[in-house]
């Protein structure tokens, strides 16, 4: 198959973050048999075509250099709150439908991830001969659709256009069903970073929580328990691994609460020192609501973590099962988390228990087993069996 893949997110180097699990996916795919181009922006006047792994990046022009920030920066969302920022998307969304539209006819299946700016531009971008389309929501562009029946009112008709459907979570496939897709959406998350399984993790080195520090994530939920643990006599480290506007308020928090010593925040760290992080954890706390899929929280189990979710956690209770591996905690009271999370501190028959899940999520989430889910998908668009 020749498919044509649209994404606002795409590595621009090695090592970097933006859309590096659809590289992985889509270098699966090459190593599959067949052939993948990827339209993806500009990023501050940087754009053309380049090579990278194997596969033809094309990064389009949509303002002037100084305005091509909304990709890769994490400020569309603001963006789209003044005149300058709205102008600057319009250009995007134009820019990746020409360029969907003059590639078209070279591909036999597109594959649009986000309904928003891709999914939307591959529906603007539609005419006679376009070839079918498969559309991938991966969580920020679906709680959208949560939030807003503006958001809602324009992606029915791209979700409604798509062949097919595919969410990262059984949450959010509920989400696009609502929202106008036209037959059942396919589960399908995607791939987790390939690698060695790791050693068997002994603990000793306390609590580890991941992601980008927002309200969203609710981390000042987990500082709370580590300063109720520390008021019963259990002293233990947390570390915080990620950035985000919330860091100053949960440094003060944490100091508020005494427990400024324990707390350790990394900032944003590469894959591998998470992983680093992880291989000594005693648990793994994922307070975040209404998550798109909860990768961090897939990843800790292969490192035999386990984990403690919250019941609003959206995607991530595909991951978290109530069992010895992981706790879900039906609120955000504190004695309740420090509850979960001191169970899981020491627990050697959680640990057990975590690190044989692990080893499933490994085998499920390794990109040649998501590739193969995916080429499936593309063909049925294309009407193959």
């Amino acid at each position: 198959m020749r498919v044509l893949a649209v994404a606002h997110s795409y590595p621009r180097f090695d090592g970097d973050l933006a859309g590096a699990f659809l590289e992985r996916l889509y270098e699966a795919l090459i190593t599959r048999g067949h052939s993948v181009r990827v339209i993806a922006p500009a990023d501050e006047g940087r754009g053309g075509e380049e090579r990278r792994h194997g596969l033809l990046v094309e990064r389009v022009r949509y303002a002037t250099p100084g305005r091509e920030t909304l990709a890769y920066h994490g400020t569309m969302t603001g963006a789209l709150r003044s005149p300058a920022g709205l102008l600057a998307f319009r250009g995007l969304v134009r820019a990746l439908a020409r360029a969907v539209r003059s590639r078209a006819a070279d591909a036999d299946v597109i594959h649009a991830n986000w309904w928003v700016p891709g999914g939307w531009a591959v529906w603007r971008a539609r005419h006679a001969g376009t070839p079918p389309c498969v559309l991938t929501l991966h969580g920020t562009d679906a709680t959208m659709l949560r939030r807003s029946w503006i958001a809602r009112r324009i992606a029915r008709p791209v979700l409604g256009g798509a062949a097919t459907v595919t969410t990262v979570s059984t949450f959010l496939a509920g989400i696009a069903k609502q929202a106008g897709a036209r037959t059942s959406p396919v589960v399908l998350p995607m791939p987790a970073e390939a690698g060695t399984p790791p050693p068997a993790n002994l603990g000793g080195r306390g609590v580890v929580t991941v992601g980008r520090l927002t309200r969203q994530k609710r981390i000042h939920v987990v500082i709370e328990a580590i300063a109720r643990l520390a008021a019963d006599g259990r002293v233990i480290p947390l570390t915080i691994v990620g950035d985000g506007p919330e860091r100053l308020a949960l440094e003060r928090m944490a100091g508020r609460l005494g427990v400024r010593e324990q707390v350790r925040f990394t900032g944003a760290v590469s894959p591998s020192a998470v992983h680093e992080l992880l291989a000594g954890a005693d648990a793994f706390a994922f307070p975040a609501r209404h998550e798109g899929f909860g990768l961090a929280a897939a990843e800790a189990l292969m490192a035999g973590v386990p984990i403690v979710v919250a019941a609003d956690g959206g995607g991530v209770l595909d991951i978290a099962r109530p069992d010895a591996a992981a706790a879900i905690v039906p609120g955000l009271e504190p004695a309740a988390w420090a509850a979960a999370i001191g169970h899981m501190l020491g627990n050697a028959q959680a640990r057990a228990a975590a690190a044989a899940e692990g080893a499933e999520w490994r085998r499920r989430l390794d990109p040649g087993a998501v590739a193969e889910q995916l080429e499936g998908v593309l063909e049925h668009a294309c009407g193959r069996p």
